[in-house]
């Protein structure tokens, strides 16, 4: 069974603590709203040297990789030079600034940088190596073809490499979708140098929901809570369709379960930007998670470099920023009754809750402590004495503590509609409860962004 977003209602443990937020944090905006590099730079990866953050981003401007460094991940300089000023001699460059979704990591005696291409021979794209001193560069290629081509696949593409117990190994996806076949994302042995594979490759997964548009891409995996987390791309990054998601599994090679819902998307973060994707998850100065991606901004020609707490509840991970959506029939539901309900998210809604004790209780899980913003689908069909149409309320909690009221216009019985209403919630585990108020109103589901 998939595990969506509603999985986040699991009860927190009793007696848990919910982790302290850390006082030295750098000023990490409450909702990715505003770029933190408004420049063209897409499909970032990002490694920490030192103190200092190395990003890596697709052509753009005549460069074949370009680089910004960040002692903060909010404030960011670009260098002027390539990082990457010569590709492997497999590479064709006609027509030029084809040079892809870099990865780059510390090999130990410097640093490799692995790259997508397009493959002479082959005409497909392919993933390259190539090796520098220092981050700053020049990489220059290694070996004396691509690290991985597929071209009965589509061509190879998107490389992202993952470490465990002393063994490095390389996620990458074949690239079916230029030519009407699958795309699967893979993971295969490398050396530690990543310049050479060592083993087969290992198919992960697939596109198979409706929301993938057709294919998968861009993998990201970190090993939190226990599990292992691969993050994702997916539809066509050109549009506003382009969405990240996301999938679980117990061991390296899987099964990864996949969640119902994505992860980001341009309507999880209410239009705020579009298409974002490309992800790729770093620990910020103070030891907490960071999610770095890009989307489209107010300009429409560049994908700019986005940043956002990013939380792992249980291991799904929660975006700051980026809706929840909890379901009210899978929360607490105390002295109401869930209902089949016609148009409702789910097919079902809390209705009845029309007792003094009455209420639906959501437990949420936020990435970062501060304020978030509660999205409630309701449906009220309420009368006054008169029979007119009339307003209704919940009496809103947060933690137990009293946060005021919830405000209903009139609907009618069936016709979902939202009310936004501030919340400050604390880092991780979360309860709100939405309790009977003036008159009657229906829960349909909530959403924490």
């Amino acid at each position: 069974m998939a595990l969506g977003a509603a999985a986040c209602l699991a009860a927190i443990p009793a007696g848990a603590a919910t982790p302290a937020s850390p006082t030295n944090a750098p000023t990490i905006p409450a909702s990715p709203a505003t770029p933190v590099l408004d420049q063209d730079f897409p499909d970032p990866d990002v490694v920490k040297v030192g103190g200092v953050y190395h990003a890596y981003a697709t052509n753009a401007h005549g460069r074949n990789i370009r680089h910004a460094t960040s002692t903060d991940l909010v404030h960011w300089t670009v260098d002027a030079t390539d990082v990457l000023p010569q590709v492997g001699a497999w590479v064709t460059l006609d027509p030029p600034g084809r040079v892809w979704a870099p990865e780059v990591f510390d090999n130990g005696d410097g640093f490799t940088l692995q790259y997508t291409a397009r493959d002479r021979a082959g005409g497909r794209q392919c993933i390259g190596a190539a090796v520098a001193s220092s981050p700053d560069g020049p990489f220059r290629p290694a070996g004396d073809g691509p690290l991985v081509c597929t071209p009965e696949q589509g061509g190879s593409i998107d490389a992202s490499s993952y470490t465990e117990n002393g063994a490095r190994h390389l996620l990458w996806k074949s690239d079916g979708n230029c030519c009407e076949q699958d795309t699967w994302l893979h993971i295969q042995s490398v050396s530690w140098d990543g310049t050479r594979v060592t083993g087969d490759p290992v198919r992960l997964f697939k596109q198979d929901r409706f929301w993938e548009g057709g294919l998968v891409e861009a993998p990201t995996l970190v090993k939190r809570d226990g599990r292992y987390v691969l993050l994702y791309s997916a539809g066509d990054y050109r549009t506003d369709a382009y969405t990240t998601g996301w999938a679980t599994a117990d061991s390296l090679t899987g099964p990864y379960v996949k969640g119902d819902l994505p992860l980001m998307t341009t309507t999880s973060f209410s239009g705020a930007m579009g298409g974002p994707g490309g992800q790729d998850v770093v620990t910020g100065p103070d030891g907490r998670d960071r999610i770095l991606f890009h989307g489209y901004g107010a300009d429409r020609s560049r994908r700019v470099l986005y940043v956002a707490d990013v939380g792992f509840a249980d291991g799904r991970p929660v975006v700051r920023g980026s809706k929840v959506l909890h379901e009210a029939e899978l929360a607490r539901v105390h002295r109401a009754t869930v209902r089949d309900a016609k148009d409702a998210w789910g097919g079902r809604a809390v209705g009845y809750i029309d007792h003094p004790d009455s209420y639906v209780e959501f437990r949420v899980f936020a990435a970062s402590s501060g304020p978030h913003t509660l999205t409630v689908r309701y449906g009220n069909g309420s009368l006054d004495a008169s029979g007119a149409p009339a307003a209704a309320t919940h009496t809103l909690t947060v933690n137990g503590a009293a946060a005021g009221a919830v405000d209903y216009p009139y609907t009618g019985w069936d016709e979902w509609k939202v009310r936004e209403v501030p919340v400050e919630l604390r880092d991780g585990w979360n309860t709100v409860r939405l309790s009977k108020g003036e008159r009657h109103t229906e829960l349909d589901a909530v959403e924490v962004a």
